[in-house]
């Protein structure tokens, strides 16, 4: 057979194109062919602390919330989704930039610019709502595991954490933020879920873009809880000094605090990294409460006490399978076991750039131990204190609910402080926030506030 625009080129193509053999055609599509896969790979290039922050955005404690949030209310809440995605875009693209172009972290940026008492209130409170969930994803970890081995709770929390640590001192930072970037693909099991048992999707995207919010202290507790486990106090601290470790593995500044080699290119790459790392987890996210809520909640379970019942969300996905039910708590267990890895060394490294740059010590994870063993012994005791909080008798699901509540509460005055950082000439000069994005971190700060405060008052009316 042949192919006629190439036997009567005057029919179709133009230019060079014109009366090219089929080996010349069959060569231009192969050229084509590796220079499309050439601009994919790059674009997998610039995916970095965008990428990590997101997927690390839906922890444990998020799918823990966002699971409970489906079950408990159906689609009741997803109005909440395209609410919270323009404020963590924003939030978390203003928290890179700041990276960016003043070449340090966030602590060590409200340190030099806004004293002492502002530096320990804005730390003190990251760490310490690093530390809560820290210690629920462990034990969220432990409890999923407990559905396949006979093994204590309290050894299997333990192994986990030294891994962790192992893992954050022992393997590179180049080598460790490829494994991140990997896997936030554990993730997609529940958009999969979700299309698998069928929807009406005409109703699904009605909740999604209807403002219907309930003020009773169960909702309110929730969606403060979403807030927090979306627009969460380690993200802050983490993207922004993450950033300058992007820079200096990308030899675009030597060490942390050395003015950067601002270019028009990286700028756009940061806002791309962003744009689909924030994407992802809100999206994610999103399908998490779509496939509780056509499963768990349809099923009459409207609770979620144990491991075992949040799996139950994702049977859809295999009830073709022999054994179905035991395959969804292996893909659910690879998921929070998966993100569980990515996000206690978030957690606990976001603690300690924070600390670290609060006390001037060498912070980095491009750094060696024996270079910057403050910062990897702070990693270190903020994993052992987050581990110790299993041993007090917490339910593991409740506490990933918790400390995305106390997350959602923590970030309100840590809000205030990025919208005036961010807003400041004298720190950022030219790259201050824009307009836009004055207005929905301004406005992130408001509604979050709003949230918190109608949440104690149901609290007590209650």
């Amino acid at each position: 057979m042949t192919d006629k625009s190439i036997n009567h080129p005057e029919k179709k193509g133009n230019g060079i194109l014109r009366g090219l053999s089929k080996t010349e055609h069959i060569a231009l599509n192969i050229f084509k062919t590796m220079l499309s896969r050439k601009r994919f790979n790059r674009f997998l290039h610039i995916l970095g602390p965008g990428l990590v922050t997101g997927a690390a955005d839906d922890d444990p404690s998020g799918i823990a919330t966002y699971s409970q949030a489906g079950a408990g209310n159906g689609l009741g809440l997803l109005w909440a989704f395209p609410l919270m995605y323009p404020f963590l875009l924003a939030v978390q693209e203003s928290c890179s930039r700041i990276g960016a172009i003043t070449g340090k972290g966030l602590a060590a940026v409200i340190k030099e610019h806004y004293g002492r008492p502002l530096l320990v209130m804005s730390v003190g409170l990251v760490v310490v709502a690093n530390t809560v969930n820290i210690g629920a994803d462990l034990g969220a970890m432990a409890a999923t595991t407990q559905l396949f081995v006979n093994i204590p709770f309290a050894l299997l929390a333990i192994f986990y954490a030294v891994v962790i640590v192992l893992l954050v001192i022992f393997v590179s930072y180049k080598q460790y933020a490829k494994l991140l970037k990997w896997l936030a693909l554990a993730l997609f099991s529940y958009p999969i879920a979700a299309f698998m048992v069928g929807q009406d999707w005409m109703d699904v995207f009605r909740n999604t873009f209807t403002l219907t919010p309930r003020i009773d202290f169960e909702t309110m507790y929730l969606f403060v809880g979403m807030l927090g486990t979306t627009i969460s106090p380690y993200l802050f601290f983490w993207d922004t000094s993450e950033v300058v470790e992007e820079e200096i593995a990308n030899h675009n500044r030597s060490k942390i605090g050395e003015d950067p080699k601002r270019t028009k290119r990286f700028l756009h790459n940061l806002r791309v990294d962003n744009f689909v790392g924030m994407t992802l987890a809100s999206v994610t996210a999103w399908f998490i409460v779509i496939a509780c809520a056509s499963t768990l909640h349809a099923g009459g379970i409207t609770e979620i006490n144990t491991a075992a019942d949040a799996a139950q969300a994702l049977e859809p996905l295999v009830r073709n399978f022999p054994n179905s039910g035991f395959v969804a708590k292996l893909i659910f267990s690879v998921g929070i076991i998966g993100l569980g890895l990515l996000a206690v060394p978030v957690l606990a490294g976001s603690s300690s750039y924070a600390i670290s740059e609060a006390c001037g010590l060498k912070e980095g994870l491009y750094r060696k131990f024996r270079k910057a063993k403050g910062f990897y012994m702070i990693i270190i005791i903020a994993t052992v204190v987050g581990l110790a909080m299993n041993f007090i008798g917490l339910d593991p699901i409740k506490a990933l609910v918790f400390t995305a509540v106390f997350n959602g509460v923590a970030a309100v005055p840590l809000l205030f402080m990025i919208a005036k950082v961010g807003n400041n000439a004298d720190i950022m000069g030219e790259y201050k926030n824009g307009r836009v994005s004055n207005v929905f971190v301004r406005l992130a700060f408001a509604i979050m506030t709003l949230a918190t405060l109608v949440l104690f008052y149901s609290f007590f009316r209650a």
